[in-house]
């Protein structure tokens, strides 16, 4: 068993390293309102249309790409509101 170690007068006490432990990065929630459509080289990412529900850009429309199912309703982690995806263009679209 490890010991802990003692503090002694004026030193502070550091935590012990732990190896393989999670560091999360601060994410702000954001509502998807609207899903426009595929996008990628095989249509493996979505674009969406999501308000941001919290921080320094609350109530903020953004266009972002998200990989993997998604829905009108679902809540989004964003790690940072600055970044917009660029629009999808409509160049091919609609040939049969």
């Amino acid at each position: 068993m490890a010991q802990k170690p003692r503090k002694q007068e004026g030193e502070e006490v550091k935590a012990p390293e732990t190896r393989g432990s999670t560091v999360f990065t601060i994410a702000v929630p954001a509502s998807v309102e609207e899903v426009i459509g595929r996008t990628g080289m095989r249509g493996e990412a979505i674009q969406v249309r999501c308000k941001v529900l919290d921080g320094r850009d609350k109530n903020k429309i953004l266009r972002r790409n998200v990989k993997g199912p998604i829905r009108t309703g679902d809540i989004l982690m964003l790690r940072e509101t600055e970044i917009e995806a660029r629009p999808l263009s409509q160049k091919g679209r609609g040939r049969a």
